[in-house]
């Protein structure tokens, strides 16, 4: 396993996800002015502010997961399984750097 691949790959994460948080959280704090908007405007500001509630709930769930795999890493148990200890499959890790599960074990 090549653990610096992985590494840059969750920093590359960890980046992303901090950055869609700042730039969503932005948006939520500082909306455009909607008090000028027809009825039809605030309709879809609203909905598109759920949409971006949506989002930013994901984005911190999935940095909370990537922290998680970059202490795994630091500790030296990423890679393993959560529910059997075996090595997660290459190939999975690369698909889902944060996984804590085996393809057997995964839900």
């Amino acid at each position: 396993m090549d653990i610096n691949k992985h590494k840059t790959d969750l920093l590359a994460l960890k980046a992303e996800y901090e950055y869609r948080i700042g730039k969503i959280t932005n948006h939520l704090e500082h909306p455009q002015d909607e008090l000028g908007h027809h009825w039809d405007d605030q309709a879809v500001a609203s909905q598109e502010n759920d949409m971006r509630k949506s989002l930013l709930l994901e984005a911190t769930e999935n940095l909370a997961k990537v922290n998680s795999a970059l202490t795994r890493l630091e500790n030296g148990e990423y890679g393993e399984c959560a529910e059997c200890g075996e090595e997660i499959e290459e190939g999975r890790l690369n698909a889902v750097p944060y996984a804590i599960h085996c393809m057997a074990h995964a839900h």
